[in-house]
């Protein structure tokens, strides 16, 4: 596998097209509901399966010397496995990694060059990774939240609430569970009793239609 064939500009633009989606509230949510409800998963699986290995193993790397070579690989290594590899642990293997990189990036002087739609993949990712941090992790990029909405302007203001509601609600799970219950068949996790019953109630942050957040 040649790390040199792959850019971060073929993840930019393909998850951050220059549609102008962000001009109405169809659109922008059509955006996020596409990324977050598995609409990219064939066009991953077919067209990014190579990329998104590379990323795994480690190829991809020297992207995270500049911002926007960070961002495309945040999406590398946090979204792409859950599309390539949906369903089995290796879907999350990467959720370390994307999360240093993630806490070491939203506290930087030139986090705000990017638009909130895009640094919101960086709580996203945050969001994402299990452990015995993951709760003090997220209490603290909950300021950034809160920054990230303060600069969505046009249309998405009108997701500034559901945003940060969205946000406070995964909160809330990291501090009653410490960890994701739905994961817990794909890792073969036994679930507590209270664990059960949120899995069959099935109303999971990350499932949610983004326009009525």
């Amino acid at each position: 596998m040649n790390a040199n064939t792959f850019t971060p500009d073929q993840v930019l633009d393909l998850w951050f097209p220059d549609t102008g989606h962000q001009n109405s509230m169809d659109t922008h949510g059509a955006f996020w509901d596409e990324r977050m409800q598995g609409g990219m998963d064939e066009r991953i699986c077919t067209q990014y399966a190579d990329l998104t290995e590379a990323a795994a193993a480690g190829l991809l790397d020297h992207w995270a010397e500049t911002l926007r070579g960070r961002l495309a690989l945040l999406i590398a290594l946090d979204q792409f496995p859950r599309s390539l590899w949906r369903d089995t642990p290796a879907a999350f293997a990467q959720d370390n990694k994307a999360t240093r990189m993630a806490m070491d990036t939203i506290f930087r002087e030139d986090f705000d060059e990017l638009e909130p739609w895009e640094q919101a993949f960086f709580i996203i990712a945050i969001s994402h990774c299990e452990g015995p941090e993951h709760l003090e992790r997220f209490e603290n990029a909950m300021t950034v939240v809160h920054r990230i909405a303060a600069r969505m302007a046009g249309p998405a203001q009108q997701m500034v609430d559901g945003f940060i509601a969205q946000n406070e609600r995964v909160l809330g799970n990291i501090r009653r569970f410490g960890r994701h219950p739905h994961r817990n068949p794909i890792y073969g996790r036994v679930s507590t009793p209270d664990e059960a019953a949120y899995i069959a109630e099935g109303d999971f942050p990350h499932l949610r239609d983004a326009k009525k957040l």
